[in-house]
């Protein structure tokens, strides 16, 4: 759990303030107080989030000047979740009743039957306040790992087609590796392909163990046929366990994508509804510069969506952006052209387009960057 100052997230955290009798300016996240008393406690400008209350102390908090907002009983998702998700949250039920029976899935097939992007107002409203809860989450996360780590936070975006155990895929496994030995927390957005492939890199102990994962992640080459391929996730997880809190670094998927399955290798899974809001966000925590391998519509959005943000510095400097596979950049989707000239239009942005064939060349161009 990553605390902060004015967050309580844990019974623990509430005893603390208990005993000092206020909770005055407090949030309180998602905690169990049938039977705790807070009769004596200030809580004038309290917000209490998803917590579990009867209705007379509800109705006592609000009298007293709290804010309550309960947790909306007809989702199958938290409205108001304190922390981010993991593997096996994601994955709960998949044991039992297959893919189509686990948490990510039920979600995804209610996120679909209540209107997918253009939900009614109250399915609506849950899923904003279950964004909310992961936009707080994930700040605490980011902040927890700059905190303890002078890494940077690098994003790796590619094409979430390319199966396993192809070329590509392998590339960009070794380039989370890289990037993980070097320090820094690997950034995707938390689908299948490129993505996997960069948090599996992050999330295997060496070499000599992503060679080995490699060959029997390929045994299930292609998301599409879902229950095979979750399964050989899961079993390379099961493979190579980790105390590691940030082993496979962080992902940012999202619903709207949700026939992709989410790859299962990152530490933290910040899973959003909202397609706009996960996509933003995953530009500005990448604050350490970002790679885009081959990819398509998706990553050719991100790729403008990020040069927009290192023209107008809008989220402050911005790290290189790093293209893999100079000839897919230049010949196939020559994005460089366009970028280049756009940015001699603000001199004052320092030089962020580089173009290699080099995993190493990559990973030095980006570990020796800090941004302000």
């Amino acid at each position: 759990m990553d605390a902060t100052p004015d967050e309580v997230e844990t019974l623990a955290e509430l005893r603390i303030w208990l005993d000092k009798r206020t909770l005055s300016g407090l949030a309180v996240q998602g905690l169990d107080l049938t039977g705790i008393s807070l009769a004596d406690v200030t809580v004038e400008d309290t917000l209490f989030l998803g917590c579990r209350l009867n209705a007379p102390e509800a109705a006592d908090l609000v009298a007293r000047g709290a804010s309550v907002v309960p947790e909306l009983a007809h989702a199958p998702y938290p409205t108001h979740p304190s922390t981010l998700y993991t593997a096996a949250d994601l994955t709960v039920g998949f044991e039992a009743s297959g893919f189509a029976g686990m948490y990510d899935s039920v979600v995804y097939r209610h996120f679909v039957e209540h209107g997918g992007p253009l939900p009614p107002i109250r399915e609506a409203l849950s899923q904003r306040l279950h964004d909310h809860g992961i936009d707080n989450a994930l700040s605490d996360a980011l902040a927890a790992w700059a905190s303890a780590s002078t890494g940077p936070v690098v994003g790796v975006m590619g094409g979430h087609a390319e199966p396993r155990g192809s070329v590509a895929y392998r590339e960009a496994a070794t380039l989370g590796r890289a990037l993980a030995d070097a320090g820094a927390l690997v950034l995707t957005g938390g689908g299948p392909g490129v993505m996997e492939a960069a948090n599996l890199g992050a999330y295997v102990p060496s070499a000599e163990a992503l060679d080995a994962a490699l060959k029997e992640l390929s045994a299930a080459p292609y998301f599409v046929d879902h229950e095979p391929y979750t399964a050989a996730a899961l079993a390379v997880r099961a493979r190579y366990p980790s105390a590691e809190p940030w082993a496979g670094g962080l992902s940012i998927p999202t619903w709207l994508y949700g026939h992709e399955p989410a790859n299962l290798f990152a530490a933290r899974i910040a899973k959003y509804f909202s397609n706009a809001i996960r996509e933003d966000t995953i530009l500005r925590a990448a604050r350490g510069g970002i790679v885009f391998a081959p990819g398509k519509a998706g990553t050719v959005q991100e790729v403008f969506q990020a040069a927009t943000k290192a023209f107008y510095r809008s989220d402050g400097a911005s790290g290189p952006m790093i293209f893999l596979d100079r000839r897919y950049w230049t010949d196939v989707l020559p994005v460089e052209a366009l970028l280049r000239p756009l940015f001699t239009q603000a001199p004052e942005v320092p030089a962020v387009v580089h173009l290699t064939d080099d995993v190493d060349e990559a990973v030095e161009l980006l570990t020796t960057h800090r941004p302000a």
